[in-house]
């Protein structure tokens, strides 16, 4: 899906119009030290209004409204209070650091991701930031990222600015097509966190009819965190809990499916496979069903194993280096950037390809949604400093000045 093309129609009044946006949205706040926003010459709030336009577009609904899509992006701080950091993620647990020969995001959220760091460096680790920066200052990107990924941490390059224009998913035609039935579509919810949450809660505000499905011994982690950010996800879901370690509980999910039009899932593939649900096989025997993947970096091989979170993929994908090369500071963009606009992204190919027939797979990744997002507005010579010069000569003239991050009134 192409979004739009900034490039050779980035004119002043484009240009003048995407920084305003920035700013006052509430995303500019989002980055850089606390007090001090920065500017991320990547129009991250008017890309987001624009997938949930057209969202509306393809629904002929008001989808959440008076809502726009930067406020997406922004109101999980807006709820927490949580503050930019500057090479730090909001909540702490990912960091730029440098390498002997690079930069790195780092991302370790879970005490288990700690526990690993020793065989990670092969030497005692101690369990700090600053001793961790001393370590990792002394080694080469590319050998820390390749033991990263074989551990299951989620370690990435941020140096890498992204070149071209990716398509933001793949579609795979397995199934059989039929008509959509005569009502708005019944959707397993098995995704957690944030964009699979968003995605369904989208459809939702649309008329679908979604059953969210967790764990009973692996609730989505979420709950962990604030209770008024995952009610404003998953208040109106039907929720169910099942034992899915055990076949009653897996035949009781497959029941589900059976009666769904869409199937969403935020699962590495192999995850699903180990319990005996494999996307492709269930795609071939139900004509009509869509399957909704969302991964950290896609289905394929090798990469569908690598983990990813939504700030090391908005890393990965280049928003970091490309504020670098604007401005000469390293810093984490955004709020878990790649998450709301993967659900943004989902939300409107998962809706597509209901109306359409359904009998797809539609694979979308944290990092592909994030540099679709870069690739897909990068001004036409490449030259990040000079729009960001530009952008920021506009604010400054017309006394704009970065507004807090926004929540939904």
């Amino acid at each position: 899906m192409q979004i739009h093309r900034q490039g050779e129609k980035d004119s002043a009044r484009t240009r003048d119009a995407a920084a305003a946006r920035e700013a006052r949205s509430g995303v500019m706040s989002l980055s850089g030290d606390s007090g001090a926003p920065a500017l991320c010459p990547v129009p991250l709030a008017s890309y987001a209004d624009t997938l949930l336009e057209s969202f509306r577009a393809i629904t002929n609904q008001e989808v959440l409204h008076g809502v726009s899509g930067a406020t997406l992006l922004t109101e999980r701080s807006a709820i927490t209070g949580s503050r930019a950091q500057g090479d730090a993620s909001h909540n702490g647990f990912c960091r730029l650091l440098p390498t002997a020969d690079g930069m790195l995001g780092i991302n370790l959220p879970r005490d288990s991701d700690w526990e690993l760091l020793p065989a990670w460096l092969e030497i005692p680790v101690e369990g700090s930031w600053e001793q961790l920066r001393e370590l990792v200052s002394r080694r080469s990107a590319r050998e820390l990222i390749e033991r990263a990924r074989l551990l299951g941490l989620a370690v990435v390059d941020a140096t890498r600015i992204p070149q071209g224009n990716p398509a933001c998913l793949q579609l795979r035609h397995i199934g059989e097509r039929r008509p959509p039935r005569q009502r708005p579509p019944r959707v397993v919810d098995l995704s957690s966190l944030w964009a699979g949450p968003l995605c369904s809660h989208l459809w939702q505000s649309a008329g679908a009819e979604v059953i969210k499905v967790e764990s009973s011994q692996r609730p989505d982690g979420a709950r962990k965190g604030s209770t008024e950010f995952f009610q404003l996800l998953n208040a109106g879901k039907r929720e169910i809990s099942l034992p899915l370690h055990e076949d009653a509980g897996r035949r009781e999910l497959r029941e589900l499916i059976r009666e769904a039009d869409i199937v969403l899932e935020a699962s590495r593939p192999r995850a699903l496979r180990q319990m005996g649900l494999v996307a492709e096989n269930i795609l071939a025997e139900q004509p009509g069903l869509s399957w909704i993947s969302i991964t950290g970096y896609g289905r394929e091989e090798p990469q569908a194993n690598y983990i990813a979170y939504g700030d090391d993929a908005g890393i990965a994908a280049g928003l970091s280096a490309v504020c670098h090369a604007a401005t000469g500071q390293w810093l984490v963009i955004g709020d878990a950037i790649a998450d709301p606009l993967t659900g943004l992204h989902a939300a409107r190919a998962g809706w597509s390809s209901w109306q359409e027939g359904g009998g797809q797979l539609v694979d979308l990744a944290l990092e592909r949604s994030v540099r679709h997002c870069i690739t897909g507005t990068a001004p036409a010579n490449g030259d990040y400093r000079q729009r960001y010069s530009a952008w920021r000569d506009y604010l400054e003239a017309e006394k704009i000045a970065a507004a807090a991050a926004a929540r939904r009134a």
